[in-house]
């Protein structure tokens, strides 16, 4: 069972949904009751792993080790460890770990991390198909010896030729009515390493001339010479993941393997390759399932994991947790929040039908997040001098602004008020347009939880740029006391003190990508790669913000919701960036 998970980890699996249908007509059938851990005596409880649990269904979240999780891998994560939580069951944590060419410890660690990150554990259960190469090898002489499968020797060309298109059949090669005898010894042959890496392959003996293109003989093993990150030099054969995937779940006793849709041409592979090793009493019954759902398309980014690995490769973002990246280490940084992925996970639902979701429902989910939790604080992002001409020179006073303005039981904090401050400069104008009511000459605003202040004047530079604005504060209208409504007024601005306020990086993140579908048609994706999808500036923000942990969010009162940089921020030179706006700033 998915252990020490957040509170409303399980809402995308307790809305109803077309899954927990399946699954509720499983349950009334009993049709797993039965199914413990390890099953009957035989090879799959040889080759199980894990201690014995009372679990009602079995789910497992399954990554390929070769890149850093993305956007869409919350949905999946959210889906399969809610529905194991809802329902009593367990969530596997298993690493297709098929293709050693391109898998690293380094994602092994990243997905760990962000599955934990997101509020899951999968406890006990934790797996590599490393883990079963000895029982996929057994497997696959199994299948030879009873007729299901063969070793071929044709180039890629002539089995892509002979393999058929869409609407035509596939063709017989020459070595499909092979001996079974003479696949085994080639097979054995490839294991001990005696052929070249593409010379032969092993192929699953099904229908080469099915509907299905799936079903037409698909390679189940290939020679790949190459040092696995797990198993080393031990093996040079491997399995395709279509072969090992059903395999795992069978000997880890799933009993809903949930897939995105993609997968549900593989079905009938799935089915077909566990029912003849479970004939041969490889496995134990019944057999998992597999159920298909819509992937997760979101407007604005790219999922491909290829185009992923290009943006960082060719330094379009300075890494994978670039906190524009689509990755949830990314999505960490910026940040974005475990409960808002889970928010947004049940707000978009589970269905069979593709469909685009616009990015603008995952900023909503993660601003109505942040809005209730994260406390305010005040940043001036583009400083101007504000000069209190008649303030006590040296006198100081502190005001004081709530943590939160919805939850009083986290008190108030002291802003210091002095002669000088800093304020925005779209604070002021020289030539304000109609309807602005912010501070220009002669008109007074209300410095938020301080006095009511009337501009007298400004000064300019050398180049003609407003330098300081002036004006005078009316001592009996301070926040709080009686004298505060005395003096009506319309604008109400920030500021912080420039004596006490310190320097900050604020990193302004927006979209990566200003098109909607980043390489639509034929054009290029990274032509859609978006300007201004950083913005630095030096920011003047609250002394007191030098001590936030890093991943702490706040909102910056008028700005939107950032969060103290997880690798860059030190209490001497804060960073901090922001997650999103206060208002969905993309509607037209």
């Amino acid at each position: 069972m998915a252990k020490n998970a957040k509170p409303g980890a399980e809402a995308v699996a307790s809305t109803s949904n077309f899954i927990r249908s399946h699954i509720d007509a499983d349950l009334a059938t009993s049709k797993y009751a039965s199914r413990t851990w390890g099953g009957k005596p035989g090879p799959a409880r040889a080759h199980a792993g894990g201690p014995p649990d009372a679990a009602k269904i079995r789910t497992r979240f399954p990554p390929e080790p070769n890149g850093y999780l993305h956007l869409g891998h919350a949905k999946s994560i959210c889906l399969n460890f809610g529905l194991a939580q809802h329902y009593g069951g367990a969530c596997h944590l298993r690493f297709d770990d098929t293709n050693p060419e391109k898998e690293e410890q380094e994602y092994v660690d990243s997905i760990r991390d962000a599955v934990h990150w997101l509020g899951f554990d999968w406890g006990p259960h934790g797996y590599f198909a490393s883990d079963y190469f000895d029982f996929m090898y057994e497997a696959a002489e199994h299948l030879i010896g009873a007729g299901y499968a063969y070793v071929d020797e044709q180039s890629a060309e002539e089995m892509r030729r002979n393999r058929g298109t869409l609407t035509e059949p596939g063709r017989p090669g020459p070595w499909r009515e092979r001996p079974a005898a003479e696949s085994l010894a080639r097979f054995r042959e490839m294991r001990a390493g005696q052929h070249a890496d593409g010379s032969m392959v092993l192929r699953a003996k099904i229908d080469i001339a099915s509907p299905n293109i799936n079903l037409r003989d698909p390679v189940i093993y290939r020679i790949r010479r190459a040092t696995h990150h797990r198993t080393g030099d031990a093996w040079c054969i491997y399995p395709l993941y279509t072969y090992a995937h059903p395999i795992e779940d069978a000997l880890e006793r799933i009993t809903h393997s949930i897939c995105t849709l993609e997968f549900e041409d593989q079905r009938p592979f799935y089915d077909w390759l566990l029912g003849k090793l479970a004939d041969g009493g490889l496995l134990a019954r019944p057999l998992p399932q597999q159920i298909e759902f819509a992937r997760l398309n979101l407007s604005y980014v790219v999922l491909s994991k290829r185009k992923l690995i290009q943006l960082v490769s060719e330094k379009h973002v300075d890494s994978w947790d670039d906190p524009r990246m689509p990755t949830l280490a990314g999505a960490r940084r910026r940040g974005y929040t475990p409960e808002g992925f889970r928010r947004f996970a049940e707000r978009i639902g589970v269905s069979k039908a593709d469909s685009w979701i616009d990015y603008s429902v995952l900023e909503d989910c993660m601003r109505e997040h942040l809005n209730e939790t994260a406390e305010r604080r005040i940043a001036v992002l583009d400083p101007l001098k504000l000069i209190i001409d008649n303030y006590p020179e040296g006198q100081q006073e502190d005001c004081f602004a709530p943590n939160h303005p919805q939850k009083p039981e986290l008190g108030k904090r002291a802003v210091p008020l002095t002669p000088e401050l800093w304020i925005e400069r779209e604070d002021f104008s020289d030539n304000p347009p109609k309807g602005y009511f912010r501070l220009f000459p002669g008109n007074s605003v209300r410095l938020r939880y301080g006095y009511v202040v009337k501009c007298t004047g400004y000064d300019k530079d050398a180049q003609g740029n407003v330098a300081a604005v002036h004006c005078e504060y009316l001592p009996d209208t301070k926040s709080g006391t009686p004298g505060a409504e005395s003096v009506k007024v319309k604008g109400n601005i920030h500021w912080l003190s420039a004596h006490a306020a310190v320097l900050a990086e604020v990193r302004l993140y927006d979209r990566l990508f200003s098109a909607a579908h980043p390489g639509a048609g034929d054009r290029d994706f990274l032509l859609d790669l978006n300007p201004d999808s950083r913005k630095t500036v030096i920011a003047r923000v609250e002394s007191g913000l030098r001590e936030a942990a890093p991943g702490t969010c706040f909102q910056f009162e008028r700005h939107g919701y950032f969060v103290a940089d997880l690798g860059d921020f030190r209490a001497e030179a804060p960073v901090f960036n922001r997650a999103v706006t206060l208002r969905d700033s993309w509607i037209k």
